[in-house]
């Protein structure tokens, strides 16, 4: 890997643990999860870096792809809260998760996970097998009387992609591919006491831009624009408010029925079990990995 493109993606690292470590004083109970989300946003843009994807906030048996609509005015409450955000420099990402239990209820669950990601970390060099890191993270939650997800997975990263292809699984799987160096994968363990799979709801916030096509409105060329500069990069409904929200709604679902762009139906634990997330973002090297968000 290039030194000005290693120094990028340890750059971006940097600033997702900065605002991890400072977005967690926003995890109260009478918090509004708009609040929250456009303040962590915020914290990314301040620091001159660009938004990887929208903040999901997911909560309880709440999995991914779940951030607020943009007149939300829901309050976090009492609950297993997962705080999922990504940063970039000049593409270049760093993508980071934690837990915060507000109930007091779900500490070892909480333990389970950070020990699954600790023990995945540890194991990470190039020449390693996919299958070995599930197998250790499979292992390690049902060592703690829990399940992981088997349906959600790591990925890897590359310029402007947040997931580039490879896959890493959270559960031992029969496969041969391995890990090689400068790779960037995200480790992102699930935990759960429930079933161990999510299911895709039809709650759409959170969209990407796929091809360029002719468009008809003005508001649909000027959105498209827009969208170009995140060259591919996830984005929110709620980032473009001037548009009244029943036209915006009308540009997206069109966009989707003509393939510009895709959406992201939020996922939820299938037996409604309580989830917990924790994720990091690693660099893969000859002899182990750098980890970027830690």
């Amino acid at each position: 890997m290039e030194q000005q493109i290693l120094d990028k993606y340890i750059e971006a690292g940097k600033i997702a643990k900065d605002v991890m470590d400072r977005s967690k004083n926003l995890i109260k109970p009478d918090a509004k999860t708009l609040d929250i989300a456009e303040a962590i946003e915020n914290m990314i843009k301040e620091k001159n870096a660009e938004i990887a994807f929208p903040v999901n906030i997911s909560v309880n048996n709440i999995a991914a792809h779940s951030t607020p609509s943009w007149n939300d005015e829901s309050v976090i409450g009492e609950g297993v809260v997962k705080i999922d955000f990504g940063t970039a420099v000049d593409g270049y990402i760093a993508d980071t998760a934690y837990t915060i239990d507000l109930t007091g209820k779900y500490g070892k669950m909480l333990d389970a996970n950070k020990a699954a990601l600790e023990n995945a970390l540890k194991t990470l060099k190039a020449g390693v097998k996919i299958s070995e890191i599930g197998k250790i993270v499979e292992k390690t939650i049902k060592s703690y009387g829990y399940k992981p997800i088997e349906n959600l997975t790591g990925h890897q990263i590359d310029q402007y992609q947040l997931h580039a292809g490879l896959s890493i699984p959270n559960v031992d799987i029969n496969s041969n591919r391995t890990l090689s160096e400068d790779m960037v994968i995200a480790i992102e363990p699930f935990v759960t006491d429930g079933a161990g799979s999510v299911l895709e709801t039809n709650k759409y916030e959170i969209y990407s831009l796929m091809q360029i096509k002719p468009v008809r409105m003005a508001e649909e060329r000027n959105l498209l624009k827009e969208l170009e500069t995140r060259k591919g990069m996830p984005f929110a409904k709620r980032w473009f408010k001037a548009i009244p929200e029943i036209k915006l709604n009308l540009i997206l679902q069109d966009m989707v029925n003509r393939n510009i762009i895709r959406r992201y139906g939020m996922f939820r634990e299938k037996d409604n079990g309580m989830i917990s997330q924790f994720e990091h973002t690693a660099i893969i090297t000859n002899d182990g990995a750098i980890i970027t968000t830690q």
